[in-house]
């Protein structure tokens, strides 16, 4: 009974749009405020972005599923095409010291720069505090937020949760359908979706 009375209090709080304390980030809610440092030392906030629409993804490069993306040349084709337009594009490492995917800054430069990334920037989330504000799951995990600082995005890169490379040619680009979406004024289609790939090394 006590699970079923918590079960109905969270419900009824997410109904008013209410976000549950510790909860992940919400579409249709601000998103969580968090300042970290790149991987060339620049202190970067979310706050000062506002504006701006901002993209999140959430990165661990000895996962499969991040190689599948970034092998084929695919998520570095989506942040040029979309950097270009003036989207911020930010990459987030979460894995914890001694966990798969750690990496140090200048690890993290050598790899985006061997795989010819094209993001704005790639922060460092050791403590895992920023992932877990957004309830970062996988890698990748997205997020889009828009000009106003409202997650209008949230789930997985597209509808095809394989490493499979041949996929990507027939996958639902959940992400940058989002974008064109935001960037011509209009609501999200699909504004939530499962995220797939590697847990999250917290």
């Amino acid at each position: 009974m006590k699970r079923l009375a918590l079960l109905a209090v969270v419900l009824a709080a997410v109904a008013a749009g209410v976000r549950p304390s510790g909860a992940a980030a919400v579409v249709g809610d601000p998103a969580p405020a968090f300042t970290l440092t790149d991987t060339n030392g620049q202190t970067r906030s979310l706050a000062d972005l506002k504006g701006k629409t901002v993209v999140l993804e959430w990165w661990n490069c000895d996962c499969p599923f991040v190689g599948k993306h970034y092998g084929s040349g695919n998520m570095q084709k989506l942040q040029k095409e979309w950097t270009a337009q003036g989207v911020v594009w930010l990459t987030i490492s979460s894995s914890a010291p001694g966990k798969q995917g750690y990496v140090d800054a200048a690890k993290a430069n050598a790899w985006t720069k061997e795989k010819g990334a094209a993001q704005t920037a790639v922060l460092l989330d050791h403590d895992g505090k920023v992932g877990r504000a957004y309830g970062a799951k996988t890698t990748p995990h997205m997020f889009v937020i828009d000009p106003a600082g409202k997650v209008v995005y949230a789930g997985g890169i597209d509808d095809k949760p394989s490493t499979d490379q041949a996929d990507i040619a027939t996958a639902k680009n959940y992400v940058s359908a989002a974008l064109a979406e935001v960037t011509a004024g209009k609501r999200v289609t699909t504004a939530i979706s499962q995220p797939y790939g590697c847990s999250v090394k917290y």
